[in-house]
């Protein structure tokens, strides 16, 4: 019965591990689409300021391109600040956006 008691216990703590986790990171990092920057200089940004590889940065800017915006990173606010400042010192149009749900 005791085994039986401490495995009933387990999902309800699993959950309240995974709300915890959803809540730790309620931004978005987007980037916006404008007529200004290349696809190049926007893939060496994503890759220099918020290390993603040339394949994801690259796929970020198709989105980003064909969407008009692409949220390019997610996590908490103070992490994606100094990233958000740094796109738009490069010339890029980036905001941080609360995710949906948060």
């Amino acid at each position: 019965m005791n085994d039986h008691t401490s495995t009933k216990g387990l999902p309800e703590q699993e959950e309240d591990v995974l709300v915890a986790e959803d809540e730790q990171f309620p931004f978005s990092l987007v980037v916006w689409n404008d007529e200004v920057n290349t696809f190049d200089w926007v893939i060496t940004s994503l890759m220099e300021v918020c290390g993603h590889t040339h394949e994801q940065a690259e796929q970020c800017a198709l989105i980003i391109h064909f969407n008009g915006k692409y949220a390019v990173k997610e996590g908490e606010y103070y992490k994606l600040k100094p990233q958000c400042e740094a796109l738009q010192e490069r010339g890029l149009s980036a905001t941080i956006e609360e995710m949906a749900g948060s």
